[in-house]
């Protein structure tokens, strides 16, 4: 393997034309210089200089393997650059899976805060539900993910999560179906309705919660599709349970939601272990910065 000092060495001496001046321009002493290349020729077993009356030139192969040095001491250069720039949060990328619901409240506003602290980082957006979401991050083809999990519901092996704030459900309803008074929802008052689930693990934890009230609910439709859902209540099709953010990012003007003593865990989701780039915790960091306010 060729020494990157001793082939950065043979660059200098063809860009100045002679051992003395590649040494200035290094800050070596000449005779390191002369080392260097001698262990060069050693290495590759070619002969690179010759010796012309006082001073040097390059054999043919020397400035081949001089002109091919120069492309990979400006490719490492250029390597460090972008790295060092990175880490310093001038640039960097970061690619960035989310929840449906998620990608409409959170990540806009995160957006807007990162363009202000960091404008160099770009930030590419893909909607997942968790279990795609994981998939996507042991594939390498996210970073990091948006993503939620519910009370007893697992997380798959080496996927890190980090709590960001607790989304509270509701019952949503037509006005007409809403249980009466204002106090804790009995849900099996409406057992005998029609009901309209969403995802998988949304599914389970309505399960769950219906279980708990003394019933199992008859599912009339399923969509991942919160706006869907929404307008199949409001044509009095059943009655579901949606999180908060999902009515933040949208609330039918036909349906009316109350809140239920149940939540689902809003996280970030990392493979592996810490540590992280600097360009993916400054994601993170604004993700959780901008969620705040939801937790008061």
């Amino acid at each position: 393997m060729i020494d990157l000092r001793r082939l950065e060495a043979l660059v200098a001496v063809h860009r100045t034309g002679s051992v003395s001046a590649a040494a200035v321009q290094l800050h070596y002493g000449q005779p390191t210089i002369s080392h260097h290349l001698r262990r060069l020729e050693a290495e590759t077993g070619s002969v690179l200089l010759q010796r012309v009356g006082r001073g040097v030139r390059l054999t043919p192969e020397g400035i081949r393997l001089a002109l091919r040095g120069e492309e990979i001491l400006g490719l490492l250069a250029r390597a460090e650059d972008e790295l060092a720039a990175t880490t310093s949060l001038q640039a960097g990328k970061v690619r960035l899976a989310s929840f449906p619901s998620g990608a409409a409240t959170l990540v806009p506003a995160a957006l807007v805060l990162l363009a202000e602290r960091h404008p160099g980082i770009d930030l590419d957006l893909v909607e997942a539900e968790p279990p795609e979401a994981y998939e996507l991050l042991r594939a390498g083809t996210v970073d990091l993910a948006l993503t939620f999990t519910y009370p007893g519901q697992s997380e798959p092996d080496q996927i890190t999560s980090v709590p960001v704030f607790d989304d509270r459900l509701h019952l949503v309803t037509r006005a007409d179906d809403a249980p009466a008074g204002q106090g804790p929802v009995d849900l099996a008052a409406l057992s005998d309705l029609a009901w309209i689930t969403g995802c998988e693990r949304c599914r389970r934890e309505l399960l769950a919660l219906c279980d708990d009230a003394g019933f199992a609910p008859a599912i009339a439709f399923a969509s991942d599709d919160y706006v869907a859902v929404q307008s199949l209540v409001a044509a009095g099709m059943g009655v579901t349970v949606l999180p908060g953010l999902a009515l933040r990012a949208h609330q039918h003007p036909d349906v009316v939601r109350r809140p239920l003593a149940a939540q689902r865990r809003v996280q970030l989701s990392t493979y592996g272990a810490p540590p992280r780039p600097a360009a993916i915790d400054a994601v993170a960091a604004t993700l959780t910065e901008v969620a705040v306010p939801l937790t008061e």
